[in-house]
């Protein structure tokens, strides 16, 4: 049975782990992320495992490196060692599901951060997999719904929106529902808009800067680009910039320290505030209550918390990372 956590519940969490159980048993979980090139990733990882540090846990972090193939090596490494438990960023979000299949049947428990596990457009966002403990994610579908929001109440309503789209990479199920939260949401408060552009990145400013001039050059007209993630709007101003345009800039997955003072610069119109680091420790959390807590432990918990839309009118919103 799914269970969502939202803010008041996952602080629950963190502390029913800050107060132990009397574990005496050496453990040791193992970590992938996608990609440690990538600053979320990086506070994500350090929050796990300071969580881990703090209950005496030795914590293995394996990067995948945008790798499907080196993330099934991984498991495969980790699951050989032994280890009590295994947390990870999904590299390909169907893909992955055999990873966790293979650990589920080695008796290790698998928490997912921040990458949804399955076919986005099969399942509800809140949807976890069966052999997980736990998903924990920024509500995505509520970051595309906050970026809307934004868009809606600074454009004129009674013209018709011109919209560039930077989508994450190819095989992140985040991709289909930040844009479903922020589309959906369009229609529902009246904005009339026509996306003349949308393409995928690979989470960089480098390619949200190249794709955005192409984009702009062949539609001079967008008026709101809206980005799967800061890192890649941060390069779309740059774009702007270089070529005397504007546009609103917005994404639904952001809020890190860079996005934060760009948006006071004016250079962002809009970052939805992420917070990795919290991700991260929660992850631990549901992993440690599955390895100690026995047949008490929860299983197919999905975790989220509120999320903030971080502008100029409160540009310290988000917790810094």
């Amino acid at each position: 049975m799914n269970r969502t956590l939202r803010a008041s519940t996952a602080t629950a969490i963190l502390i029913m782990l800050s107060a132990g159980t009397g574990q005496t048993k050496d453990l040791t979980f193992g970590y992938i992320p996608n990609s440690m090139s990538f600053p979320f990733n990086v506070k994500l990882t350090d929050g796990f495992c300071a969580k881990a540090a703090e209950k005496g846990v030795k914590c293995v972090i394996l990067d995948s490196k945008m790798s499907m193939e080196r993330q099934a090596n991984q498991f495969d490494d980790l699951i050989g060692q032994g280890v009590d438990a295994i947390g990870l960023m999904a590299d390909d979000s169907v893909a992955v599901q055999v990873l966790i299949d293979k650990a589920s049947q080695a008796g290790i428990p698998v928490a997912a951060s921040s990458v949804f596990v399955g076919d986005p457009t099969a399942h509800e966002p809140n949807w976890v997999y069966p052999n997980l403990t736990a998903l924990v994610m920024t509500d995505d579908t509520e970051a595309g719904v906050i970026a809307a929001k934004y868009v809606a109440e600074h454009v004129d309503k009674s013209k018709e929106v011109i919209i560039g789209v930077l989508e994450g990479a190819p095989g992140f199920a985040t991709n289909e529902l930040r844009q479903k939260g922020f589309e959906d949401t369009l229609k529902a408060e009246g904005v009339k808009y026509n996306i003349v552009a949308s393409q995928a990145t690979d989470w960089t400013p480098e390619s949200g800067d190249r794709i955005c001039q192409n984009m702009l050059t062949a539609h001079p007209d967008i008026s709101v680009v809206f980005s799967h993630a800061d890192q890649m709007n941060m390069g779309c101003s740059r774009a702007l910039a270089g070529m005397g345009k504007h546009a609103l800039l917005v994404d639904a997955s952001g809020g890190s320290t860079l996005a934060a003072n760009a948006v006071k610069a004016g250079e962002l119109d809009m970052t939805a505030c992420n917070q990795p680091g919290l991700i991260g420790e929660l992850t631990f959390a549901a992993l440690y209550e599955a390895v100690t807590a026995g047949k008490a432990a929860k299983k197919g918990q999905y975790i989220a918390y509120p999320m903030v839309a971080v502008s100029k009118e409160n540009p310290d919103a988000c917790p810094a990372w």
